[in-house]
């Protein structure tokens, strides 16, 4: 990993809730993270509903967000964060993709590259989920993926026609 930069941020965190009242838990998760010290909220896209994939079947659509933040916390202290915000609300991981109540996940921290056992930056497959996609194209619209240099309309325009169904709320 490589050092971060000194002075603020910009961290894209994607909210995403299927479970008992979705509406409530992103507002609850974005509550909780705007306690912690060194967020500092800077922008919010509106809510997407996203058909579930993988996964059991049945499960209820999701409702997703991307929030922008200001920040000088290295990125594995801002994980750390989203776990405990996940937890406060009753996250518990049983299985990949299933329903939940709340999942937090780091998308970006300005152009930071990294690979641990925990964290990747970017987020290893935003550019194959419309659902943070259009969401983040919200918010950060000259955003380029630090990787493959392409811009956040590339890499929607990259997307497999024919996949899940996603509108705006």
């Amino acid at each position: 990993m490589s050092p971060p930069p000194q002075g603020p941020r910009q961290a894209a965190v994607a909210f995403g809730a299927n479970l008992e009242r979705p509406f409530l838990a992103l507002h609850l998760a974005e509550e909780l993270l705007g306690l912690e010290e060194g967020l500092r909220f800077a922008a919010r896209s509106g809510v997407w509903l996203t058909e579930p994939v993988g996964g059991p079947p049945g499960q209820d659509w999701y409702h997703n967000q991307v929030l922008l933040y200001e920040t000088g916390l290295e990125a594995e202290k801002i994980l750390e964060l989203l776990l405990k915000t996940e937890s406060a609300l009753g996250r518990a991981r049983r299985e990949r993709w299933g329903p939940r109540i709340i999942d937090l996940d780091l998308i970006f921290l300005d152009g930071e590259v990294a690979q641990s056992g925990s964290l990747t930056l970017p987020h290893p497959r935003l550019q194959d989920r419309a659902f943070v996609l259009k969401p983040l194209l919200e918010v950060a619209p000259g955003w380029t993926h630090p990787v493959s240099g392409l811009a956040l309309l590339d890499l929607l325009s990259r997307l497999p026609r024919g996949g899940p169904s996603l509108r705006r709320l």
